[in-house]
């Protein structure tokens, strides 16, 4: 390992001193590093290249931006959680460094997710709209700001599904089972598993249990409401949507890779307690 980045959340009071911290660890094994915020793709996307390692000052959704930034470029990345929960990262924050240095000394080991692709299209102001995203956690369709229940008509792989009266709907990946699927009735997968999850937001006098899919199938989300929705990547992209609006998501062949050190049973030791925030 010779080069590596850290990516920090601009705006938490903690990530500069944690920052200086991790730097000075890196300078002193003489290893070449960058810094810079994760919210500036301008300022981060030039610095991948040639980058073996990204460190992410923040939660998991600095994470998810990173992820977003990366499109898929083969450059792991290990958390250092300021957040809540972090389900995505591995280090504390409190850490004394042992985690970090034995990663640099190459303990640790790949851990590969699943992505989602999604593509949106819609007629805006009589203009078509087409829109193509990637997500490693979650592609949501869910009410705007008026609070009224809209209908999303899934299908998968063509066959009609039902039509939710809901608050929304949501594909995930197994990564964010542990995210908004979770708080709308969804199971938790084990993280590095491939397959999708459909789950409905709330419904109301429609199918209210959510679906385990294989991760070869298309699904498609239809809007119809007489008021703008949303849809929402990752949690930090947002579209406002629009009647007719359709959605189609299926298995990207990205993924993120995450470099850890705690083995791969460590995320159900830490499940309950991580819930229990």
């Amino acid at each position: 390992m010779k080069k590596v980045g850290i990516a920090y959340h601009p705006f938490n009071i903690r990530a500069p001193e944690l920052t200086r911290k991790l730097a000075g660890i890196l300078e002193s094994r003489g290893l070449e590093y960058w810094l810079s915020s994760a919210w500036d793709a301008s300022e981060i996307c030039p610095l991948f290249p040639g980058t073996d390692l990204i460190l992410t000052v923040g939660g998991d959704g600095t994470i998810l931006r990173v992820s977003q930034l990366l499109d898929g470029l083969i450059i792991p990345i290990t958390g250092i959680n300021l957040g809540q929960l972090g389900f995505l990262t591995e280090i504390p924050a409190d850490d004394n460094g042992e985690k970090l240095i034995a990663l640099l000394d190459g303990k640790g080991w790949i851990d590969e997710r699943a992505m989602l692709d999604a593509e949106l299209f819609q007629t805006v102001r009589g203009e078509k709209e087409h829109l193509s995203f990637h997500a490693l956690n979650d592609v949501v369709v869910a009410r705007g700001a008026i609070a009224r229940i809209i209908e999303v008509t899934a299908a998968i792989d063509g066959a009609r599904v039902d039509t939710y009266k809901a608050d929304g709907a949501l594909v995930a990946t197994a990564t964010g089972s542990t995210g908004y699927s979770l708080a709308a009735g969804g199971p938790v997968l084990n993280p590095r598993s491939t397959d999708l999850l459909l789950v409905p937001i709330l419904p109301h006098l429609s199918m209210h249990y959510p679906l385990v899919l294989n991760p070869e199938s298309v699904i498609t989300l239809q809007l119809s409401t007489p008021n703008p929705a949303t849809l929402s990547i990752d949690g930090h992209i947002s579209i406002e949507l629009f009647d007719g609006a359709m959605i189609t998501i299926k298995a990207s062949t990205k993924l993120t890779r995450f470099l850890r050190i705690d083995p791969p049973g460590y995320f159900y030791a830490s499940l309950q307690r991580k819930l229990k925030g």
